[in-house]
């Protein structure tokens, strides 16, 4: 095994392919050998460091160093600074205050590593990085020590529930597996991530990809399987690629095939991508598309643990649930069980966004605050500005007002607020968002992603789209929210799959928690947040404005008039209200009103 004194992640996102990641890669390399240094540093690729902007980006272990603004012309007087002579190279580096979105340095404050534990550490396509981190022994263990029935015992014992949203004890679905009738059986890994702004599941698979497939061996073992299938969506080329190798060199080691370490137990896994639709995250949904069928939900029961994929018992986890497997049958399931809470054990990936400072991938104990999430890991809100709401479990989640930052974030208590835990996605808003517009955004989403199987979530989505669209256009009517209620109940009480019966959540939460933003748009024809083109206005100050008429030359529409050196108006029956105006002032001249407010 070979040890290395410097390890350097260049960024491979398609930004920084386009800015030349791969040409700083290549020459980086050629640079390392010129210099004899190829065997003390090794250099990896990362699916994303930062936000890209200026990339192409890399980051240097053991040090931390975040370089970015790199061009090939860089690297030698790069490698001869900080790889000869161990200086940093401060004109590339990267202010703390601007590293941003996925980057997987240093655990941050109240961070617990145990899914994300190798990512950024081990070269993901070397199976030996992994084994060296103790990979594939609790895959050993369990096939020379445990019987199938201790390998659920212990995962039960454990507390780990299914990461992918509902969180159902994963033991207990393997039970199911297992006393199923009929055989064969099989394993699916789900690692069809769609919600908008989540990226767990991705970093796992292109970070640490043999932790998940160590993990469906194990849950292989426990049920009585001898294949598995990984449903990996086809946007994710690189995790595809780095699970193709992984399962290759898995192979390669008799990890994976035929009578696996020499103890009669066989297992195969395979890689089959989805197109991108988001129905197939529900897992009905998944087989059918593995089956080569149109991705449709079906009624259940019966569930898959009993009639599944080509009609044979088959257990469905995500890929954070199969990652933590390895951790819990080599560290013990009392070691898992200390984290969290009496009910959701363990820790949890969320991927932050929105209005916080540090945006990105995050891996916490559950049973950690609302608070102590977005203030001591993201930073706070950007701007200093105000903590409006804060958005779990993707588009089908609800959002929670300020009164829920001292909540535990733990499958019970975020289902009893009115949102839910969902795959992690974490969506936090300022004091500037509209709240109707959030519930028409996530609206429109889930009505495109409905596979309209079902009338309830096909027409009805539909319908809740239609009326949002309307009252944030100002042509809100007396009844809308009356409505919109007895819509979303409808559709989550008959709506064949949980895309529809969660797709109401963010209208039913938006509805309980800012109603008086909907009384504002439909009885007041105005937006508070002035965010609603259809409710707000732009106006010029004319004791601001010094005529310059660069609002004018920028107008698309060709709404603002005025002579040189002279106030100019914004005429608004031609005002398409797209802000270029106030962009491009240089004299804050322009504010903007909604209804009757006049304030700035």
């Amino acid at each position: 095994m070979r040890y290395y004194r410097s390890h350097v992640l260049i960024s491979v996102d398609p930004e920084c392919l386009a800015k030349g990641a791969h040409e700083i890669l290549d020459r980086l390399q050629d640079e390392l050998i010129a210099q004899g240094l190829n065997e003390e540093v090794q250099v990896l690729e990362t699916s994303r460091i930062s936000g890209c902007a200026n990339g192409p980006e890399m980051l240097v272990y053991p040090e931390g160093v975040h370089y970015a603004g790199l061009t090939v012309d860089d690297v030698p007087y790069l490698v001869e600074e900080h790889f000869l002579k161990g200086r940093v190279v401060e004109r590339f580096v990267v202010p703390i205050e601007e590293r941003k979105e996925e980057e997987l340095g240093p655990p941050r404050p109240k961070e617990v590593r145990v899914v994300l534990r190798n990512c950024g550490k081990i070269d993901p396509e070397n199976i030996e990085d992994y084994i060296a981190e103790d990979g594939y022994q609790a895959l050993a263990k369990v096939l020379t020590e445990m019987t199938p029935e201790q390998v659920i015992e212990e995962i039960s014992a454990s507390g780990l529930r299914g990461r992918g949203g509902a969180g159902f004890p994963t033991g207990r679905k393997w039970q199911f597996a297992r006393d199923a009738p009929g055989t064969p059986k099989y394993v699916i890994c789900n690692a069809d991530e769609g919600d908008p702004g989540a990226f767990m599941n991705r970093r796992v698979l292109e970070g640490d990809p043999h932790s998940v497939i160590e993990g469906m061996a194990i849950a292989a073992y426990a049920i009585g399987a001898n294949q598995g299938y990984i449903y990996c969506r086809a946007e994710y080329p690189l995790a595809v690629r780095r699970l193709n190798i992984a399962i290759q060199q898995a192979r390669a080691l008799g990890l994976l095939g035929e009578d696996i370490l020499g103890t009669g137990f066989s297992f195969d896994v395979e890689v089959r991508m989805g197109a991108g639709a988001f129905v197939c995250g529900e897992e009905t949904a998944l087989i059918a598309s593995i089956e080569g069928k149109r991705g449709e939900p079906r009624p259940r029961p019966p569930f898959p643990a009993i009639k599944g994929l080509w009609g044979k018992p088959t257990n469905i986890n995500n890929v954070e649930t199969y990652a933590n497997v390895p951790q819990i049958i080599l560290r013990g399931a009392k070691w898992f069980a200390s984290m969290g809470t009496e009910k959701s054990k363990g820790t949890k990936t969320f991927a932050i966004a929105g209005d916080v400072k540090y945006t990105g991938l995050i891996e916490v104990p559950l049973g950690i605050t609302l608070r102590e999430i977005i203030y001591d890991v993201g930073g706070g809100i950007k701007d200093n500005k105000k903590f409006k709401a804060v958005q779990t479990g993707g588009p089908m989640g609800g959002c929670l007002p300020a009164e829920y930052l001292d909540m535990p974030v733990d499958y019970e208590s975020l289902t009893a607020a009115g949102s839910i835990m969902g795959s992690g996605g974490m969506i936090v808003m300022d004091e500037d968002t509209c709240m109707v517009d959030i519930a028409r955004f996530f609206m429109e989403f889930t009505q495109a992603e409905s596979c309209g199987k079902c009338t309830p979530c096909r027409v009805g989505t539909r319908r809740i789209l239609e009326i949002l669209e309307r009252i944030c256009d100002g042509k809100g009517r007396e009844g809308d929210i009356e409505a919109l209620e007895m819509l979303c109940q409808h559709i989550r009480e008959t709506s064949l799959c949980g895309l529809g019966k969660g797709a109401p959540n963010p209208v039913e939460s938006t509805l309980k928690y800012f109603r008086d933003e909907y009384e504002a748009h439909i009885y007041e024809k105005r937006c508070p947040a002035k965010v609603c083109r259809g409710l707000i206005r732009y106006e010029i100050q004319p004791d601001v404005c010094t005529g310059c008429t660069v609002c004018a030359r920028n107008c698309p529409a060709n709404a603002i008039t005025g002579q040189r050196h002279q106030p100019h108006k914004i005429n608004q029956d031609t005002c398409i209200r797209c802000g270029i105006c106030m962009q491009v002032c240089n004299f804050n001249a322009i504010v903007v009103k909604s209804g009757a407010d006049d304030t700035h």
